[in-house]
């Protein structure tokens, strides 16, 4: 789904989006503007509302209030006559085709191979032919590293290897936005590296609108554009890295960011 060029008022907008599980508030209100093909890191404590934000671009969790736009195409509502309505499966669909994601546990197809976890989808969601699919699928999984693991298994393959395939997976689709959600925190340290290094390559070589939640605070200040600290749901701070990491302006943001150096540029 091809969307039209930012209007200057961003390319994924929340406007007023509020969220709740029960009668805990996750997200209040929240305003938030993300240019097309920005690279943006968010980071607070854990249930500030991070992977809430990505998991409503993925349609996986319904808005209570608000409105969030993907180009000029509201995600979670229809444009009818009538105005804006709540989205039928049939728009979310269409919509969530420009969106992938990569979860922090991976979420391969266990009894699929790496090259078929990577092929399949496609030619499953887009109608991809075939000769396309696996023609893309061996030159991902080579960008990934993964070359001499395409007849692997998940059961077969490291964590690492696992989220390589997911990266490469998700890629496959095509999407215009790209959500990583905390994509390292569940692999052995060792691995966490070779991770982050295909995510290196990817965030230079591609223009993707790219979201990621995480913990590694030296890789979201080399990747991103813009950071977002987010505390109980709302936006406490947000800025350039070197703004952020070196001179935040909320006394919260620089509790949060002191409890995570000495913890090793890392928060569990």
């Amino acid at each position: 789904m091809q969307q039209k060029d930012d209007d200057g008022n961003g390319f994924i907008r929340f406007e007023g989006v509020s969220k709740r599980f029960g009668h805990v508030t996750v997200l209040k209100d929240l305003n938030l503007a993300i240019r097309r093909g920005e690279k943006v890191s968010l980071i607070g404590p854990s249930g500030s509302g991070k992977t809430t934000i990505l998991r409503i671009l993925m349609t996986l969790e319904r808005i209570e209030g608000g409105v969030v736009w993907i180009g000029d195409k509201p995600l979670w509502h229809r444009q009818t006559g009538k105005g804006l309505e709540p989205a039928n499966e049939s728009h979310l669909r269409v919509m969530r085709r420009s969106i992938g994601m990569v979860f922090q546990h991976f979420n391969l197809f266990p009894h699929m191979t790496a090259f078929e976890n990577v092929a399949r989808p496609p030619q499953l969601a887009l109608n991809t032919g075939r000769a396309e699919a696996e023609e893309t699928a061996r030159t991902l999984l080579a960008k990934v590293g993964l070359s001499a693991k395409m007849d692997h298994y998940p059961s077969q393959l490291s964590g690492g290897q696992k989220q390589r395939v997911a990266i490469a997976r998700a890629l496959a689709m095509r999407p215009e936005i790209m959500l990583f959600d905390e994509v390292t925190s569940a692999l052995d340290p060792e691995l966490v590296e070779e991770v982050l290094n295909v995510l290196r390559d990817i965030s230079r070589e591609t223009k993707m609108t790219m979201l990621m939640v995480t913990h590694e605070m030296s890789f979201a200040h080399e990747f991103s554009d813009r950071i977002l600290f987010l505390d109980g749901g709302s936006i406490v701070e947000q800025g350039h890295p070197d703004e952020i990491f070196g001179n935040p302006r909320e006394e919260r943001t620089r509790s949060f960011l002191k409890k995570v150096v000495a913890a090793g540029q890392r928060l569990d």
